[in-house]
């Protein structure tokens, strides 16, 4: 996936973003490569997007690693990276991936799940 939206929306934004993707399906069009995921209350995408988790995604998105790679460049507790981890792969932010190290067991690599990722917000 290349584009990641995050944005503030309501039932309208969603239908009209469907109606866009269903006359390109129907014309027989490539469907962008994106993904966006909406809130109704743009207080719910600030519950996600924390100011820790912002750090673990930056640090994710410059260079892959396990958490405690992760937690380590962060100064962080594993434990509390492990939870922010969750969260934005609950989000679709990030993937974890199960690796196989040669030799001697496995590890969980965290990535970016896309190369840009957009935050919009309106209030009125």
């Amino acid at each position: 996936m290349k584009n990641v939206t995050l944005q503030a929306g309501n039932e309208q934004d969603f239908f009209r973003r469907g109606r866009r993707l269903a006359r390109l399906a129907d014309a027989g069009q490539p469907l962008p490569e994106e993904r966006t995921l909406s809130f109704e209350d743009p207080a719910d995408l600030l519950r996600l997007l924390t100011a820790s988790r912002l750090d673990v995604f930056r640090s994710v998105k410059s260079e892959p690693g396990s958490i405690t790679v992760i937690a380590g460049r962060l100064h962080r507790d594993r434990s509390a990276v492990k939870r922010d981890v969750d969260q934005l792969a609950q989000a679709g932010l990030v993937t974890v991936e199960t690796k196989t190290l040669p030799g001697h067991g496995r590890m969980k690599e965290i990535r970016a799940a896309a190369g840009v990722f957009r935050l919009e917000a309106m209030l009125v």
